[in-house]
């Protein structure tokens, strides 16, 4: 029996120790990455014409060393058609590999990479280094910072949970008052009507624009101008059902509805997308006095 439990305990032992061989080729070979990746860097920085400082925002709350907020600053070389996406993800790649931050299709339609870039919301995919720099396109330092009023997960990550649960508050889906006849006639729509709202239908759920907004910063209740550009996109529908409209109308029109906006247009100006949401909101508003009135 003590043979046994001598042997079991020799096993795993050996197990364990084969396991910390392993984490610890596994760690050295990734230092070793990171030394050669900081070598190319140091020959990119050599050769490059012009080379810009990325001051980037660090936070990471489970490590106590690095849990009080602070900037890193990295030098990059830069590159004609250089985004600030392309430039965070060669600070990671080259000096820092827990730099975090989120990206996905590089084309500004996934929204995932909104930041805040020099003072100001932006894109990171669709922000070009040239245009942050002097009058003769040369960038001198960038600063990027998470979205304000988000709380911060992880360096430029943001929570976005609030922002989605406002854009769902609204009901964000078709609701016809009747379908089709024939299971493969179309839902028609006019043409005019397809012009009206096809800038509405362009938001990529971003959330740059409630980040720029002043009155979402002070009322956490307020839908903000997303989510009313999504109400927009199917009030003004000519598919949509009369009933129906009705009750989205009734969604926005609440207390922390579109009469909290007051028409500052930061969201319009930030908008990746150009979508005119400051006019949508008053349009909108329009709308709902409309709505309420009786005459009899």
């Amino acid at each position: 029996m003590s043979t046994q439990v001598t042997e079991q305990e020799q096993a795993e032992t050996e197990e364990e120790s084969t396991h910390q061989r392993r984490r610890l080729e596994e760690k050295a070979e990734r230092q070793e990455v990171r030394d050669r990746m900081r070598e190319r860097a140091e020959t990119d920085l050599e050769q490059a014409d012009t080379v810009f400082d990325l001051k980037v925002f660090r936070y990471d709350p489970d490590i106590p060393e690095k849990e009080e907020p602070r900037f890193d600053t990295f030098p990059v070389p830069f590159t004609k058609g250089m985004t600030v996406l392309d430039a965070l993800m060669y600070a990671r790649d080259h000096y820092d590999s827990s730099l975090t931050f989120r990206h996905s299709c590089r084309q500004a339609v996934c929204g995932s990479d909104a930041l805040f870039v020099n003072g100001t919301q932006h894109l990171g995919c669709k922000t070009q280094v040239v245009d942050l720099g002097d009058s003769e396109g040369v960038p001198g330092q960038i600063r990027v910072e998470p979205l304000p009023h988000q709380e911060v997960v992880k360096d430029l990550v943001v929570d976005m949970e609030h922002f989605y649960d406002q854009m769902d508050a609204v009901e964000p889906y078709f609701d016809a008052d009747e379908l089709p006849s024939g299971d493969l006639e179309e839902q028609r729509q006019t043409r005019e009507n397809r012009e009206k709202i096809k800038m509405s239908s362009r938001c990529i759920w971003c959330g740059a624009c409630m980040s720029s907004c002043n009155i979402a910063a002070g009322d956490n209740e307020y839908l903000g101008p997303a989510a009313i550009n999504k109400a927009y996109k199917f009030a003004m529908d000519d598919r949509e059902g009369e009933d129906r409209k009705q009750e989205r109308l009734e969604i926005i029109e609440q207390e922390h509805g579109v009469w909290r906006c007051q028409t500052q247009f930061s969201c319009t100006e930030v908008c990746p997308k150009d979508i005119p949401l400051t006019e949508h909101i008053q349009e909108l508003k329009r709308e709902a006095v409309k709505n309420n009135l009786k005459f009899w």
